[in-house]
């Protein structure tokens, strides 16, 4: 299959549009908590992808209650990747047909630019299969945050902007949305997309999983763990993607806190038949 390069749609534009607003940040000098603002944000968005949107929405991996399932879906979605639910479907299928032809972003298949953010700019890929996600599109809040996915990233950026208005003024306010948000967010494209190209081409592989993933330890640690990627694909129903203890994967130390505080229950670790190498690789569909 061929795929075209760029087609122009609104989304295209606005994704382009906050690339060209987070090179402007670093033509804005930002003061301490601007910096903090877009460590912060970067952080806890990232495990609303990681934690929410991957490992629970996608996979399961744990459960939680209601109220906290809805915050995950919050969470990842200030990130501006889509709601919860379209996230979830096109990952599941991602896993069912790993870099054979009808993998939405393989770069087997399609090469590193539509892998890393081609496919998501494509209009073909903005609706999802909902059979894929029924276990999800029972929660009617659910629902509803996927189809109106714009609301918790603009939220978040009026929110960030009139932070800075009210502790120093508009150009105080300009920056704050330039820094915390538009920069914060193109760093969290960038490190979850890498995912699905980079840790395709580059790293080490424990596992033979019919594909090609492959583990990387720069990786996990600028994503939260979510570079340890054959081992996830090895066994993707894991909550815990670093399989062993010198594997940082700090996405999971967060779910084990938050068993720890009972928010979430039930997570699922890999078996020792897993660990050995011995269990048949399961996608989750």
């Amino acid at each position: 299959m061929t795929k075209p390069a760029f087609q122009f749609t609104a989304g295209g534009i606005l994704f382009f549009g906050i690339h060209l607003l987070a090179i402007t940040a670093f033509f804005v000098k930002p003061d301490l908590t601007a910096v903090l603002l877009c460590v912060g944000l970067f952080l806890i968005r990232k495990f609303g992808i990681t934690g929410g949107y991957h490992r629970y929405f996608s996979h399961r991996s744990f459960k939680t209650s209601r109220w906290f399932q809805f915050c995950l879906a919050w969470l990842g979605g200030m990130s501006a990747q889509k709601g919860a639910l379209w996230w979830a479907a096109h990952h599941r299928h991602h896993h069912q047909h790993s870099d054979q032809e009808d993998d939405v972003h393989s770069v087997k298949q399609q090469g590193f630019y539509w892998a890393h953010v081609g496919w998501i700019l494509a209009p073909d890929y903005n609706d999802y299969d909902a059979k894929r996600v029924k276990d999800l599109t029972k929660f009617p809040e659910l629902v509803f945050i996927d189809k109106y996915h714009f609301i918790p990233p603009v939220t978040l950026a009026i929110v960030t902007y009139l932070l800075g208005f009210i502790l120093g003024g508009p150009t105080l306010g300009l920056t704050y949305f330039l820094w915390g948000f538009c920069l914060s967010t193109v760093i969290l494209y960038h490190t979850t997309f890498a995912i699905n190209s980079f840790c395709h081409l580059l790293g080490s592989r424990r596992y033979e999983t019919g594909e090609s993933s492959r583990n990387s330890f720069i990786l996990a640690i600028v994503t939260l763990g979510e570079g340890w990627h054959n081992n996830h694909h090895y066994y993707p129903h894991c909550a815990r993607q670093g399989f062993f203890w010198w594997e940082i994967d700090p996405t999971y130390y967060v779910i084990k806190f938050l068993k720890l505080i009972r928010i979430v229950h039930e997570i699922k670790e890999p078996s020792a038949r897993v660990l050995e190498g011995k269990e048949a690789t399961a996608a989750l569909g």
